[in-house]
């Protein structure tokens, strides 16, 4: 994460996680991230921890607590860990928990394998809560005020304090926005259609104006312009050499919302659909909602359940959606000592993100065509199988595009999983940032003299928590994963051998990635 988990400058020392029952003192370098400067053997474990919607019924119940049950019941258990500013390394072997993990995965795809479609199928089935009305207007008002608040935030980047950590905007902006709000928006409802700074402003600026789109998006274009904008976002997070400098992101915030109004004034609602980076990524992950609409219905489902009710995304959507899980990965890949190391730079000596600008972005290149490229090869090869003996053959792009919002629970956990130490450190300088935005002493929230802590990564009930949290975000994306995939599989190949087969190698490309998954989770970091 671009702002440090620690004021830098400071040359206090951080007690890690109890290792044999005894504190281990880790110093932190000045760029005020916990450096994992020795590692040990000794380890501590711990117990383990469609069709329209339809009134309740105890049976459809039963399925979808004993799904939520099962994916519990297999996230592996807890190892103690110490802190780096995104992540543990865990103090044991690392096969232990990698072995859990994979055999938790591998066991779901035995279980969806033979376990009837029917039953699958009602699990993800939602239940209707209540008739819901979506109004319009009541969204370009709370957009007109999101706007507002954006404004607000870029003036005080503009005029602020110049410390990423006491200024509000870096913190609004790479924590509550990047890893808070994004893991809401993927986890319970589509609260971006309400907050989205463009459709309320954009919608009175025609009404004032009696202005109309007048150029069309060329459709040969189909979804480019939303994947070169979303990889530009990833770009800025990963190789800047500043992005949380307040007065830089201010300036690049500023810019791609001056950019995105004029392009839906111009190409129309077109551009939000197909054109806007952020409202893609919005979109997609929204599909992971246990809130949503069915008609006029508000309904609630197993994670994912409307993944299953959509048509098949379009091409660029489902290359958007492989961008989403490549981008994440590489962000974890380039903080570890393997990547360090693979450039050749002494991680305890780091230059600065200025001198590896190229080797990040060349870096991100790879991860995401190495990523694309794997999956296509994991349908192919389920098509070969589900279609050996037969004469019926089918082209790989429909089912390539069909089988990729699979990939979203991956995604989403990891993202969670990445990102969760780090917010739970700067989500207090965002709430002291809040409580004193300019940096003059006020205290608008009343919170008196008020410090941040890292205590929690001192304790071991914390550290336990804390950890299984990261691993069962991995491992239960993964599972969720299975079961969406077989459930695609059934949808297009009917009940039975040819869906199984057609899901196998994907099955095995997603027990690969938890075991990549859990790897980098716990590998040590020099960034």
């Amino acid at each position: 994460m671009p702002a440090n988990t620690l004021r830098s400058g400071q040359g206090f020392t951080a007690t890690s996680s109890l290792v044999a029952g005894w504190p281990v003192k880790q110093p932190i370098c000045p760029k005020g991230h916990f450096r994992p400067f020795h590692y040990w053997s000794q380890f501590v474990s711990f117990p383990p921890m469609s069709p329209e919607p339809v009134p309740f019924r105890s049976r459809q119940i039963g399925l979808q607590i004993a799904s939520v049950a099962l994916m519990l019941a297999l996230i592996p258990g807890a190892a103690l860990a110490h802190a780096s500013e995104q992540g543990f390394v865990l103090l044991m072997p690392t096969g232990v928990y990698i072995l859990a993990g994979t055999t938790a995965v591998a066991l779901t795809i035995f279980l969806v394998a033979v376990v009837p479609g029917g039953a699958l199928k009602a699990a993800f089935r939602p239940q209707s809560l209540m008739r819901g009305r979506s109004r319009v207007w009541a969204r370009h008002v709370t957009s007109c005020l999101s706007l507002g608040l954006l404004l607000w935030l870029i003036w005080v980047g503009w005029t602020g304090p110049g410390d990423p950590l006491s200024n509000p905007l870096p913190l609004f902006v790479w924590t509550l926005w990047w890893i808070g709000f994004v893991t809401l928006q993927g986890l319970f409802a589509n609260f971006w259609a309400w907050v989205n700074p463009w459709t309320g402003p954009v919608a009175v600026t025609r009404a004032l104006l009696s202005l109309r789109p007048f150029l069309r998006l060329p459709t040969s274009l189909g979804h480019l312009p939303a994947l070169v904008t979303f990889l530009a976002l990833v770009s800025l997070l990963l190789a800047d050499p500043a992005p949380a400098d307040p007065d830089r992101l201010a300036g690049y915030v500023f810019g791609y919302w001056l950019f995105t109004y004029v392009a839906m004034l111009v190409f129309g609602p077109r551009w939000r659909y197909r054109g806007d980076g952020i409202a893609m990524l919005m979109r997609v992950y929204s599909q992971m909602n246990l809130f949503g609409r069915t008609g006029r219905n508000i309904a609630l489902g197993l994670p994912g359940w409307q993944v299953l009710r959509r048509a098949t995304p379009p091409f660029g959507v489902a290359i958007f959606i492989l961008l989403l899980l490549g981008s994440g990965s590489f962000d974890g890949v380039n903080e570890t000592f393997w990547w360090l190391d693979l450039l050749g730079l002494n991680p305890l000596e780091f230059p600065g993100r200025s001198a590896v600008i190229r080797q990040t972005l060349v870096g991100l290149f790879v991860a995401n065509l190495a990523l694309i490229t794997v999956f296509a090869l994991s349908i192919r090869l389920g098509l070969m199988l589900a279609q050996k003996g037969g004469q019926e053959r089918m082209a790989l792009m429909p089912v390539f595009c069909l089988f990729s919002p699979s990939i979203l629970p991956i995604a989403l956990g990891y993202h969670i999983a990445h990102y969760l130490p780090g917010f739970l450190v700067d989500a207090q300088y965002a709430l002291a940032a809040a409580s004193d935005p300019m940096g003059t002493g006020a205290d608008l929230l009343g919170l008196g003299q008020f410090y941040v802590t890292t205590g929690f990564f001192n304790t071991q009930s914390s550290v336990r928590v804390i950890w299984l949290s990261q691993a069962g975000a991995v491992v239960g994306g993964h599972i969720l994963a299975v079961m969406l995939a077989h459930g695609l599989a059934v949808r297009q190949f009917g009940e039975g051998r040819k869906a199984v087969l057609a899901g196998v190698p994907l099955a095995l490309f997603m027990v690969l990635y938890t075991l990549f998954g859990l790897w980098l989770l716990a590998s040590p970091r020099g960034v």
